[in-house]
């Protein structure tokens, strides 16, 4: 209903643009991870370890300076937004979303605690896939499993396989449902 109502310039050129931009953050992370699997393997500083004697300001934490930090500033509120999206789709927390004018103070507390363990968790989640190495005012580098390879090189693998098979999933049901709907008519 939503889609009827649009202009023709949403449904024709936003919708599109929208879906673009947002396969394009997906491929960047995935790549941006892929690219940090390489380096555990090549080099143990790739670790997300504490960051020990790097004063902010004297040292880039972005190979590409200033472009590289607005994009890791951008990914990072795109694993953030998609974290919620993603938490609030799955079956078992599609009860707890909030309702517009009925929503009871259990149903509330419970949103805030998800929202506080998800933004909490965030700092560690871009840490450990080598999306940033800032340590964003915590010394998230303290904990103990950070300095494992074996968890940090399969939560790697593990974040890019399933990104990688959840956009070709779409992305190819997608083509296939167009190209379905174009023959069915035709035919």
């Amino acid at each position: 209903e939503l889609r009827h109502r649009a202009s023709p310039w949403q449904r024709n050129l936003g919708y599109p643009l929208a879906m673009l931009g947002l396969l394009a953050l997906t491929g960047i992370s995935v790549l941006i991870v892929c690219f940090h699997v390489l380096e555990l393997l090549l080099d143990d500083a790739a670790m997300p370890r504490g960051i020990q004697d790097a004063s902010l300001g004297q040292v880039s934490f972005s190979i590409f300076g200033s472009f590289g930090a607005a994009l890791q500033v951008v990914l990072i509120f795109y694993l953030m937004v998609s974290s919620v999206v993603g938490f609030y789709s799955s079956p078992l927390f599609t009860r707890l979303l909030p309702k517009r004018r009925d929503t009871p103070l259990t149903k509330i507390i419970g949103n805030c605690v998800s929202l506080l363990v998800l933004s909490s968790a965030l700092p560690v989640f871009s840490r450990t896939l080598g999306i940033t190495r800032f340590d964003l005012l915590g010394d998230f580098g303290r904990f103990n499993w950070l300095g494992n390879f074996y968890i940090i090189f399969l939560y790697n693998m593990g974040f890019a396989a399933l990104t990688t098979l959840c956009l070709v999933k779409r992305v190819s049901w997608a083509v296939q449902a167009e190209l379905i709907r174009a023959f069915g008519e035709d035919g």
